[in-house]
């Protein structure tokens, strides 16, 4: 076994496939559907918002879909990323556990996010797009869309959760650096926002409502399509570079993981490192490994949430997808992990709870800030406020190793760095983070609302 405490690979190793779980399931997925037959949705439903690259994508049950070489090219700006061992971090926590990390803050924007951003840029530059509308949470989608589309010649407008808009400010200036247009959603520029604002004139802004509005300007607009940063498959199986390198980074540090830890708001990081190892172990091709989707206690869609099909938007304007659900209506508290404030879950990775191959944990943000400050005091890397609750379900599972005195390997995926996310952690380290709970009667009525499918 190597004592590097640092893996990297050449640029000659950045995949030239994705990986699409797909082929692999023992139970296929279910399909999304038209609200108003119940049917089966074709091609033809998603066509005003998404290329049909993309579509074709999203349907495909093929293993594998290689990689345009302009998006190849591209990701050589910063992939393939290093995966490191946590030896210091072992050091501190005194664990018989081995800790490894893939560190996807060393994107451009920051985060996993490009790994999607720049294929969906450049499928849309292809069809002959020219502008992009999409949604954000803290900003680390919206930020990676907008140096996608810069790379690629797109305008890119960006609707930000105002709760986020405000608590990040750098997060927009960086948007708009890259050349994009940030608004603090919900705004009087649709009719989805202009709706929303009836009802409430201070409302925080959800993700389901920043779909809502970008994809109303998307299906208004001829020259306009819609990209989404998480929850679709096309989404995940972009992602999948980030698990395939793994793999081959495990391989050279002579192990190969118990169990695969990342963050999930929509699930596209933790599909991204995890799938590639979960479809190994269906396959027979390897040991079958433990996969923990964490989430926020503040909006626990897979452990509190109904698996049931949704909408995947406030404002019901797209197809029924069957997930974990809060419920579209939901409005999570504004805690600071924004990224992670979104009422569904990926099918995807929802299909997979349901099989027993991915096992979802909720966590509250108090205790992963406190994991994300022990981690950048023994790692030096500040992790995102998302990236901080997989760093607190590897830290946990690695004292629980040391509690039973066994030698594990857990990887996680450290999905971005948190640079302009500071002002949370100021937040925790005067003591005025809160750790906030959902409102029970309102998701109750939220789960009411759920459409209802035969």
């Amino acid at each position: 076994m190597s004592e590097s405490v640092k893996y990297l690979l050449d640029e000659s190793r950045i995949p030239k496939f994705w990986y699409n779980i797909q082929a692999d399931l023992p139970e296929p997925l279910a399909p999304p559907l038209n609200p108003q037959t119940g049917e089966p949705v074709g091609p033809e439903a998603l066509a005003p918002i998404f290329p049909m690259a993309l579509i074709q994508q999203e349907v495909t049950t093929e293993r594998e879909v290689e990689i345009p070489e302009p998006v190849r090219d591209a990701y050589r700006l910063w992939r393939p990323s290093p995966l490191f061992r946590a030896r210091r971090l072992e050091k501190a926590l005194d664990t018989p556990a081995h800790i490894y990390y893939k560190y996807e803050g060393v994107s451009p924007a920051g985060s996993h996010k490009p790994n999607t951003a720049v294929p969906q840029a450049f499928y849309n530059r292809e069809e002959g797009v020219k502008k992009l509308s999409t949604e954000t949470g803290a900003g680390q989608w919206g930020s990676s869309l907008a140096f996608a589309g810069a790379l690629f010649g797109l305008e890119v407008l960006v609707f930000m959760v105002k709760v986020s808009y405000h608590q990040k400010p750098y997060r927009r200036t960086l948007m708009e650096t890259y050349g994009a247009r940030c608004l603090a959603s919900p705004t009087d520029l649709t009719e989805a926002g202009r709706a929303v604002l009836a009802e409430d004139p201070d409302s925080p802004g959800s993700l389901g409502i920043a779909i809502s509005e970008a994809v109303e300007i998307a299906a208004k607009n001829d020259d306009t399509k819609y990209a989404l940063g998480s929850v679709l498959n096309h989404v995940l199986l972009h992602q999948t570079v980030i698990g395939q390198e793994a793999m081959a980074q495990m391989e050279m540090a002579g192990e190969y993981p118990d169990v695969v830890i990342g963050c999930a708001g929509g699930g596209s990081n933790f599909a991204g490192l995890a799938f590639p190892f979960i479809g190994a172990g269906l396959r027979g091709d390897a040991p079958k490994v433990r996969a923990v989707a964490v989430e926020p206690a503040a909006c626990p869609t897979m452990t509190r949430g109904k698996y049931a099909y949704d909408f995947g938007d406030t404002q019901k304007l797209t197809p029924l997808m069957k997930m974990h659900t809060l419920g579209h209506s939901f409005m999570p508290p504004g805690f600071h992990a924004g990224g992670l404030r979104y009422h569904g879950m990926a099918p995807l990775v929802s299909h997979l709870v349901e099989l027993g191959e991915v096992t979802p944990i909720a966590v509250h943000q108090n205790p992963s800030f406190e994991a994300g400050v022990l981690f950048a005091r023994a790692e030096g890397i500040v992790p995102a406020p998302e990236s901080t609750h997989a760093v607190r379900a590897a830290i946990d599972e690695a004292l629980d190793a040391r509690e039973k005195g066994e030698k594990r390997v857990i990887l996680f995926n450290l999905s971005g760095h948190g640079f302009l996310d500071l002002s949370a952690y100021e937040d925790y380290l005067a003591g005025r983070l809160e750790d906030r709970d959902y409102d029970e009667e309102a998701l109750n009525e939220a789960l009411a609302e759920l459409p209802q499918v035969g």
